[in-house]
């Protein structure tokens, strides 16, 4: 896979906005506001994780979003440089 360009890393971040703001909460329907956004390994793939809170009820809820931007590397190094 070659490797994204700034511009493609930068729309697809903004496709999960698009996601999560589109989502709505399933405690009272409120909409969900992005709090923390990290990287993580999740069974050794790399994700962009958003956590995000509802801006009525407080529900708190996390967005796993795969991670094509990350580079493939070598499995521990990735983990080395994420951790």
């Amino acid at each position: 896979m070659a490797l994204m360009t700034i511009n493609d890393i930068m729309e697809f971040i903004e496709s999960e906005y698009n996601i999560i703001n589109s989502t709505p909460c399933e405690i009272c329907g409120g909409s969900f506001i992005a709090e923390k956004k990290l990287l993580a390994l999740i069974d050794d793939v790399p994700f962009d994780v958003c956590n995000c809170t509802c801006e009525y009820c407080g529900h708190k809820r996390s967005f796993s979003f795969t991670a094509p931007f990350i580079p493939s590397l070598d499995n521990e190094e990735l983990k080395n440089r994420l951790n």
